[in-house]
């Protein structure tokens, strides 16, 4: 008998090589099974997002002051064509288009260092249930603040997410997004003008400083557009709905730094491929892969929750298994050195 613990054991433990053969070639005594009982498995169960949400409910520090953050991610299956799930998408971690497996992932975050968890995601099958990432977007939003029950006032995306419909529908939900707008974006900052491109904004010291509200076209509100200078020369269009608070103006430092936040999605992103082999299961089919990837967010939710228990790094807590290995193979080698 093999069960979900075991494979999230093994996903936590393991390092470099996530197949099965490489799972039944480790278990002995009354845990011993074979790599076809193993893929069995992962073919037979039917994990989903929701199991997800059964742990994190309890983890986030859910608040109006907190946020949620949308965004997805590719896993790269560009060497494997037989792999169920997998489509040609755009990769923003390889800036190109790959053949891969989509998801789109919902994090909550107080704000604060390291205090964010995923609460839902979706996996890009357009295929099999007709759904755009856009959708799933949609869907996960909607779930979070009805059923889920979500305080987060304030939502955070990049300008893939920034449709005129996603907009209207978290305006209407009576919640705030801060997210980037491609310059190519028509705007206008009164009736006089009409609809220009971003570039072609007059700005001044005040409105660089606290924004302008301008007019999106096809929006029936106004935004506060700002736009933001990196250290390197980069310029990015922020928009939000967040009204105007007298007695603390909007600024642009201000809505820089809530939109860095949005960073802990991509950080999350990064340690589930690094840490426990998100994009590494080689089964083909669509079952398969799906529970592989459930059971790829329990693992790092384990390393996360253990890593702030002892205050350490998540990398640094999935290092710390092969420090106590090492130690014992220094204290005793398995192999003992020869010429010495």
């Amino acid at each position: 008998m093999f069960t979900k613990r075991q494979y999230i054991d093994y996903l936590i433990a393991t390092t470099g090589n996530y197949t099965c053969t490489n799972l039944a070639d480790h278990l002995d005594g009354e845990q011993a099974v074979s790599h076809d009982t193993i893929s069995d498995y992962l073919r037979r169960e039917k994990l989903t997002p929701r199991g997800l949400w059964e742990v994190t409910h309890a983890l986030i520090d859910d608040s109006p002051d907190a946020y949620l953050i949308l965004d997805d991610s590719v896993q790269d299956k560009r060497y494997a064509t037989k792999i169920e799930l997998v489509y040609r998408q755009w990769s923003g971690a390889e800036h190109a288009v790959v053949e891969g497996i989509g998801v789109v992932n919902l994090v909550h975050t107080s704000g604060k260092d390291g205090a964010f968890y995923p609460i839902d995601y979706r996996i890009y099958d357009p295929k099999r249930d007709g759904k755009t990432k856009q959708d799933h977007f949609r869907e996960m939003l909607i779930r979070a603040l009805t059923d889920k029950g979500i305080q987060a006032q304030t939502i955070l995306f990049d300008n893939w997410y920034a449709s005129v419909e996603n907009l209207k529908l978290i305006h209407r939900a009576g919640r705030y997004f801060i997210t980037t707008v491609q310059s190519n974006r028509k705007v206008s900052a009164s009736k006089e003008t009409g609809y220009v491109n971003l570039e072609d904004l007059p700005w001044t010291e005040d409105t660089l400083r606290y924004g302008m509200w301008v007019k999106l076209k096809e929006l029936p509100f106004l935004v506060r557009l700002f736009v933001i200078v990196s250290p390197t020369g980069g310029i990015d269009w922020v928009i939000t709905n967040r009204p105007e608070d007298p007695q603390r103006p909007m600024t642009a430092a201000d809505i820089q730094e809530e939109n860095a936040i949005r960073w802990h999605v991509e950080q999350f992103h990064r340690e589930v491929k690094q840490l426990v082999g998100l994009e590494r299961c080689q089964c083909r089919k669509a079952r398969s892969q799906r529970n592989h990837l459930a059971c790829c967010y329990l693992a790092w939710l384990a390393i996360k929750v253990h890593a702030q228990s002892v205050g350490v790094s998540l990398y640094q807590a999935k290092q710390r298994l092969w420090d106590e290995y090492l130690t014992a193979q220094l204290r005793q080698p398995s192999i003992e050195a020869v010429g010495c």
